[in-house]
């Protein structure tokens, strides 16, 4: 992850952010050289809880109702 993003991550509310991979590219540490799957999202979820200091599942239940509310499903 580009540490270089960090202070725009914390500037953004969680409400306002959605979480992805680039699956099938480039898989996130610690699955670098490996194919990328969307299981990996897990990861991704990590990572944002650690910058925005905030439990893992708080991230993952808001980042769930967030891609609901985009998609109205």
């Amino acid at each position: 992850f580009a540490r270089q993003y960090d202070d725009m991550i914390k500037s953004v509310p969680l409400e306002r952010i959605l979480l992805e991979t680039d699956a099938p590219y480039l898989a996130p540490v610690p699955h670098r050289g490996k194919r990328n799957e969307p299981l990996f999202v897990v990861e991704v979820a990590k990572k944002l809880a650690e910058i925005k200091n905030l439990p893992l599942e708080q991230v993952i239940e808001q980042t769930a109702l967030n891609t609901r509310k985009l998609f109205s499903i």
